[in-house]
């Protein structure tokens, strides 16, 4: 019997496309004989953001405990996320709704026990790579202040700032005063925000 496929894509940002991952995953299950029931399409949204800040993982996991597809295929292990906690916590739930996971990228189908434990290694080094990125950013901020670089947005200024509260004063709304001093709401709205305390 054809076993029911979902394919997960995923790409952290607007610029890249899930194109790739669709064809080679497509093949894939065309080779095995899955029928593909359902693609899921997080565009545009990181691995370590939470199940609730990705939609399109959310109802793959919401669809897996309705038990719409056999077999989950994903393009690689970091399409799934970054946190080990994370991905053990989704094999484990698939798992127990009787849905197997194929990944791509390093050949590994969890219907074997080698590929559960080749999965739970492959989660250890996913997490390992986003804390060397998150160091190597810390590091160079540290460096970036220390040459005299300012980090964060540019100051207003006093004069700018004192225009600002006059007008709002006056009674002019946050998006049309920004608009009159050529600066963002958020900066009206922290003037205003002080003007109340």
């Amino acid at each position: 019997m054809s076993r029911r496929a979902a394919l997960y894509l995923r790409v952290s940002t607007d610029e890249q496309t899930t194109e790739n991952q669709r064809l080679e995953l497509t093949t894939v299950a065309e080779r095995a004989g899955w029928t593909i029931v359902e693609t899921y399409e997080d565009a545009g949204i990181s691995g370590a953001r939470g199940r609730d800040k990705r939609p399109a993982f959310d109802k793959l996991c919401k669809d897996a405990a309705r038990r719409r597809f056999d077999v989950v295929a994903v393009w690689s292990v970091d399409r799934l996320g970054r946190s080990l906690q994370d991905l053990v916590a989704f094999l484990s739930d698939i798992h127990g709704f009787g849905i197997e996971l194929y990944l791509h990228q390093q050949g590994i189908d969890t219907t074997t026990p080698a590929g559960k434990a080749m999965f739970q290694m492959l989660g250890v080094f996913a997490e390992f790579e986003r804390a060397m990125i998150r160091d190597r950013v810390k590091s160079g901020l540290i460096r970036a202040k220390a040459n005299g670089v300012t980090l964060g947005r540019p100051q207003t200024k006093p004069g700018i700032e004192a225009a600002i509260r006059v007008t709002l004063a006056a009674g002019t709304g946050i998006l049309k005063t920004a608009k009159l001093h050529g600066v963002g709401t958020s900066v009206v709205q922290r003037i205003k925000n002080e003007l109340k305390t």
